[in-house]
């Protein structure tokens, strides 16, 4: 039996008083390529929250590649929604990428032999060689994003995790993002946040529905209202399901 990258049993989680996660049980296959949605405050933060370690469950378990998330977390590469940083910092796109690697830096602040070439090698892969020496704070929406991809994969994680990577990029942008992503999967799961559902539904495995519950479904059955953001619980009635273009 395949070993799962990511499993929850009956996990639930709570704000003090408040329920965010409720008997959550999934499992999630090594190179599978799955799309994570639902309404704001549905609980989708969490649950990445969760797969990182920032988080522990109150009831069930979540384990990544069978153990605790907190002993794996150098299995994760992670790309964050937004990030916040002075566009005038002196800071290279390389220099960005290879802080994929601070995990390994020595006490002397040194990186290991070889890390710059890799760096060099992924953003050759991400198709930002050519921005290597740039300032971080020049490049585009979509060219910042593939860059700090390339950081999350420098030290080849089993796992890659995205938090609405495609958000507030162009569309020529958000089509690069997409094929590095399947790219990638060849060699690592992803798990992938995003609003954008009728870009995503056929290049997808499968999609969890997070609504306090979670709930799996497959392309075919993601309904038009899902579509246009009007969340509901699942029906099961097929007339209702449609499957959307790409």
């Amino acid at each position: 039996m395949t070993e799962s990258a990511l499993l929850f049993e009956n996990l639930s989680f709570y704000y003090e008083a408040t329920l965010a996660l409720e008997e959550v049980s999934l499992s999630v296959a090594p190179l599978e390529f799955i799309g994570i949605f639902g309404p704001n405050g549905g609980g989708k933060t969490t649950l990445l929250k969760l797969i990182l370690g920032l988080l522990k469950p109150q009831r069930g378990k979540v384990r990544l590649f069978g153990e605790a998330p907190e002993k794996m977390r150098h299995h994760i590469g992670y790309v964050p929604q937004t990030i916040y940083f002075d566009r005038s910092f002196p800071i290279s796109v390389l220099d960005v990428v290879m802080m994929g690697s601070l995990k390994h830096l020595s006490w002397f602040g040194t990186y290991p032999k070889g890390t710059r070439k890799r760096a060099l090698d992924v953003l050759e892969r991400v198709e930002l060689s050519h921005k290597a020496k740039a300032p971080f704070g020049t490049l585009s929406g979509g060219e910042l994003q593939r860059a700090l991809i390339a950081r999350a994969i420098l030290d080849n994680p089993r796992l890659l995790v995205l938090d609405e990577p495609t958000a507030n990029i162009d569309a020529e942008g958000e089509k690069i993002v997409y094929q590095l992503l399947l790219e990638l999967n060849k060699t690592m799961g992803i798990l992938m946040v995003t609003h954008d559902l009728q870009t995503i539904v056929n290049k997808v495995e499968r999609l969890l529905c997070v609504q306090r519950r979670v709930t799996s479904l497959k392309s075919t059955e993601i309904c038009e209202h899902f579509a246009l953001g009007l969340y509901h619980t699942p029906l099961s009635t097929k007339p209702h399901f449609i499957g959307l273009p790409s």
